[in-house]
């Protein structure tokens, strides 16, 4: 269901809407290139655009963004443009959605299946688009991170990875929780 707040009083149809989304998202985008390391989730692109364009819809938001994210693939891929859609991501868990399979389509590249090589492409392709729209890069010209909540995921999954155990320095025994070494005192 498609909804104009402007002063217009014509609807405009899906395909006039979606067009309208896709045109102001690659504006979007392009401005949170603009910041090294910056990304927008899903849902933030989805307001601003609706917004920018004063075309809203209360259709649930993964019934319409994927279309309106593969005409910004294509689009990018036409100007010779680093893929701006990984520069979105999801807000639960920061990481690019399963649509990003469209970008590696488009550019002629095999599918990636692996979460994690997946979300290092995309880090890639958002360095890329750093590097490409201007943002301020460090001296040594930037790195490709991944986002930074599937970062913190990662880190804290590192963080619960159990610990070797502690041995005694003299007879090499695991020491109990109390940290003194029953055979040598």
């Amino acid at each position: 269901m498609i909804l104009s707040v402007g002063s217009d009083d014509a609807l405009p149809t899906a395909q006039e809407a979606r067009e309208a989304w896709a045109s102001e998202a690659y504006v979007v985008l392009v401005d949170v290139a603009r910041t090294y390391h910056a990304v927008i989730t899903y849902k933030e692109l989805a307001e601003e655009i609706q917004h920018r364009t004063g075309v809203r819809t209360k259709a649930l938001l993964h019934n319409w963004i994927g279309s309106v994210l593969g005409r910004v693939v294509r689009e990018a891929h036409r100007r010779g443009d680093p893929p701006l859609t990984a520069l979105v991501v999801r807000s639960d868990d920061g990481m690019v959605g399963n649509g990003y399979k469209e970008v590696l389509e488009v550019a002629g590249e095999p599918p990636v299946e692996d979460v994690l090589q997946r979300e290092q492409h995309a880090a890639g392709a958002r360095l890329a688009c750093y590097r490409h729209f201007g943002a301020t890069l460090p001296l040594d010209g930037g790195v490709p991170a991944l986002a930074p909540r599937y970062q913190a995921a990662i880190e804290r999954r590192r963080a619960s990875i159990e610990k070797p155990p502690r041995v005694c320095g003299s007879c090499f025994v695991q020491l109990p929780t109390t940290g003194v070494c029953d055979s040598c005192g």
